[in-house]
């Protein structure tokens, strides 16, 4: 399965660390156009989605623990 551009997915060889440096700009909610299509071009869909899960799952737990610490220490 390819994409239009002709790029097959498997073939996209994104670094981790750039997958998780989008993932964390799209937490936040800006990026730049042109790194935004960089990263289509550059990195793989699946790693993003991985990513993505990991970072979400972080970011709840880490607001678990926030809470816990705060309602502890009242």
């Amino acid at each position: 399965m390819s994409d239009p551009k002709g790029l097959a997915l498997h073939k996209r060889k994104g670094s981790w660390v750039g997958t998780v440096k989008a993932v964390l700009w799209a937490f936040l909610g800006v990026r730049r156009h042109a790194d935004y299509q960089a990263d289509v071009k550059n990195l793989n869909p699946l790693h993003i989605a991985a990513v993505g899960i990991a970072a979400t799952f972080v970011f709840v737990v880490g607001l678990m623990l926030l809470v816990e610490w705060v309602v502890a220490t009242a």
